[in-house]
């Protein structure tokens, strides 16, 4: 199975990048965006001068539990940069999400709470609220991670949105919004300890 197939069989299909997409941001946006695969994982992710993006993380289920995914972000730390990514909320029918918040938790991230994401899917056309999580080597506050997650928003996701898709992703500012007294709870909060 190829790395796209990978991606496309794990991660729900409204937060998949097509196939098109993801190989044009590696050979046109090729100084900023990555692929990081081997046997077992598939790490897409946008290094940005200040920060990191990790687009998709994929461990094969026969090497989760064995340190790969440790291995990995412990990788990106390294470059003493800020992480970023976008995680789905619990879904407890599905256990698959309860674990990648565990293992981010783990990992020493942290929930964005002050920033809102909610964008409208070009495939499904249905709405997906995401929640932003961070690792910070400088102790970032949320207004960086925010500013952050615009300039990947714009550079990486909507990158030549309307020529792959046909049509245009909505504006930073309609999907992305700041709110220090967003009134959420911490995503972690719901976690049992392991």
């Amino acid at each position: 199975m190829n790395w796209f197939d990978k991606l496309n069989e794990y991660f729900p299909v409204e937060e998949m990048k097509s196939k098109e997409h993801m190989e044009l941001l590696l050979t046109e946006k090729g100084d900023v965006y990555y692929k990081d695969e081997g046997p077992e994982h598939v790490l897409m992710y946008a290094e940005f001068k200040m920060f990191i993006f990790i687009d998709y993380l994929y461990v094969a289920p026969s090497s989760r539990g064995k340190g790969l995914g440790h291995q990995i972000i412990e990788k990106l730390k390294r470059k003493g940069k800020s992480i970023i990514l976008e995680v789905e909320p619990v879904d407890y029918q599905d256990s698959d999400t309860a674990k990648r918040l565990n293992f981010y938790h783990r990992e020493g991230f942290k929930h964005a709470r002050s920033i809102g994401y909610n964008r409208r899917s070009l495939a499904t056309k249905e709405n997906s609220s995401l929640e932003i999580l961070y690792w910070s080597p400088t102790d970032a506050k949320e207004d960086e991670i925010y500013s952050q997650m615009c300039q990947m928003y714009e550079d990486i996701h909507t990158y030549k949105d309307e020529q792959l898709y046909g049509e245009s992703y909505q504006a930073t500012e309609d999907v992305l919004s700041f709110d220090q007294n967003r009134e959420i709870e911490d995503i972690f909060h719901c976690l049992k300890d392991e």
